[in-house]
């Protein structure tokens, strides 16, 4: 609805803008007051015009002012300083937003662009932790919130199957006879990363075993020995499984797990370190090279190695080749120590291939405070791990405060919240931003994700009590909303405009903050209009559930819950 009455305002100021005889540019869009009683939407289009007028913005916001016809969706439009602000009409507006909203509230029209987003991609030798865990829940928000700006989205995780970590897990296999069934865990991403531990150190202390993992790196790029084959796929199916497990836990799914050995397989990879050496960009000296001196880069990047076989930044050249052919824009979600490669990987892109490189969104490291998962202390945190505390913590909290419930009735609600939690607390910092997990925020009823949880469930319970068929109802002619109301009418028009603004800069953090004014919009209403037995009851009960399909909307691009019990 803000897109429709934004274009009237944006209308009405170029009306008035044709009485003055100047250029001016008029690609102009209006903001949010910060205070709703300075109006609801806001042009600086004053400072643009007072370069051309040589007076003062606030003269120029005054003089506007009185040359526009005021649309009849707005009651007045207002200068304050140099801003021209507009007032709606809610008495007009309510209804005609309150009509508008429908399960899919908030989903732009398609746009033109296909997008491949790769997130995650963590190596297939143990269990997800704590550092790949931004990543994940960046990643599959970012990806939510494109596909309901309109892009059409494909999410891929690289798998890893040709690296050193794996190799030396096979070595562990092949060589010292360990087995992944022998260890303890009910994972098989847990056992693995036990059986890799242990396979390492003994890497580490026998030189003849590190020979034998350079043998087998090797054996299994040439893909001649099926056998061998079979065991390096066994492993990172095995580990797979564990992680895809985790994922779905938080609501996360990939479109696409693609093998890094298929580019060896198919050839692409030979093709690709061909055609930069027949452009004459590589040199030679023990391993084959691009030097990237001239780029202002001092780190070389290796093609291949010294006896023969590619690296992983060989391979992940030739899959962000691949990624080009399938859609407009490539975008990767990195961690800042990825920096150099990726920079190399745009210079290569821009000068060798000739083509627009990925674009990426970096994201610094999470922590935990010390001692916040004490039986854990020096050693990794397993996202299974961090989720487990967070659904344990959760229940703490539930008990305590509905001692009634019984552990059936509380057991999905405490999934839900902490879960919720998580993705919540780790969504609502840029990501360029260092985050250390404080699990007091991340639980609070009062100003966590719960609270926005709550609101939705009682939203569900409210529009259960009335027990009316909410499609039904119909907004009364005589309904003109009071205060709480106009700010949660507010809140609401808001969404579409919320969801475009951040799906163009590529950030979801924004969403969080929404989320909370809906949803503190939604509790102030709450508590202070009487619904049920009301003389606009049907109108009210309308409100509260576009409300809780709005607030509903919103978690979703953050992967999180929406429950109707709480």
């Amino acid at each position: 609805m803000y897109f429709e009455i934004e274009k009237q305002a944006i209308d009405a100021i170029n009306k008035a803008l044709d009485q003055y005889d100047v250029e001016i540019d008029r690609d102009f869009k209006l903001e949010f007051p910060p205070n709703p009683k300075l109006g609801d939407l806001a042009s600086t289009i004053a400072f643009a015009l007072t370069k051309k007028l040589r007076t003062s913005p606030p003269e120029v916001a005054k003089e506007l002012v009185e040359k526009i016809e005021v649309p009849e969706i707005f009651s007045k439009v207002q200068n304050f300083g140099p801003y021209v602000n507009f007032f709606i009409d809610y008495d007009k507006f309510s209804k005609l937003l309150l009509q508008k909203v429908d399960e899919n509230y908030g989903q732009l029209p398609e746009y033109d662009e296909k997008i491949i987003l790769e997130h995650t991609s963590a190596n297939p030798n143990g269990p997800l932790h704590i550092g790949h865990i931004r990543n994940s829940i960046f990643g599959d928000s970012l990806a939510r919130l494109l596909k309901l700006a309109g892009r059409d989205v494909e999410t891929q995780y690289y798998v890893n199957d040709m690296g050193r970590q794996i190799a030396i897990i096979v070595c562990g296999i092949t060589e010292c006879g360990l087995k992944i069934e022998d260890y303890e865990g009910e994972k098989l991403d847990h056992k693995i990363g036990k059986l890799y531990y242990d396979a390492n150190k003994a890497v580490e202390e026998d030189e003849n075993l590190a020979n034998k993992v350079d043998e087998l790196i090797q054996k299994y790029e040439e893909g001649e020995d099926e056998e061998l084959n079979a065991i390096f796929e066994q492993v990172v199916s095995s580990c797979l499984s564990g992680m895809k497990e985790t994922l779905q836990r938080i609501n996360i799914n990939h479109d696409d797990f693609v093998w890094e050995g298929q580019f060896i397989r198919s050839g692409e990879v030979d093709d690709l370190v061909k055609y930069i050496q027949r452009e004459g960009f590589t040199r030679e000296d023990d391993v084959l090279y691009i030097d990237l001196t001239d780029f202002n880069i001092e780190k070389e990047f290796v093609l291949r190695r010294s006896n023969g076989t590619s690296l992983y930044s060989t391979r992940d050249l030739a899959y962000h080749k691949y990624k080009a052919t399938l859609g407009d824009t490539v975008l990767d979600i990195l961690g800042s120590d990825h920096k150099l490669a990726a920079k190399q990987i745009k210079v290569i892109f821009e000068e060798i291939f000739r083509q627009t490189p990925p674009e990426v969104i970096f994201y610094e490291f999470i922590t935990l405070p010390e001692g916040s998962m004490s039986t854990r202390r020096g050693k990794f945190v397993s996202v299974d791990d961090l989720i487990d505390e967070a659904v344990k913590r959760a229940t703490d909290e539930i008990k305590s405060r509905n001692p009634d419930l019984t552990d059936d009735e509380i057991a999905p609600m405490a999934e839900d919240i902490g879960i919720g939690a998580v993705r919540f607390f780790i969504a609502k910092l840029s990501p360029e931003k260092h985050l250390t997990f404080k699990w007091d925020e991340a639980l609070s009823f009062e100003r966590g994700c719960a609270s926005i949880q709550y609101a939705h469930a009682r939203a569900c319970k409210l529009l259960k009590k009335s027990g009316k068929d909410i499609s039904s109802l119909t907004v009364s002619d005589e309904w003109s909303p009071d205060e709480a109301e106009q700010d949660l009418i507010r809140q609401i028009a808001k969404f579409p405009q919320v969801v475009e603004d951040c799906a163009n800069k590529k950030r979801v953090h924004n969403i969080t903050q929404y989320a909370q004014d809906l949803a503190g919009s939604f509790n102030k209403f709450y508590k202070t209009e009487q619904v049920i037995g009301s003389d606009v009851e049907d109108t009210r009960l309308i409100l509260v559930d576009r409300a809780k399909i709005t607030i509903k909307n919103a978690l979703d691009i953050l992967g999180v819950s929406a429950p109707e019990k709480m």
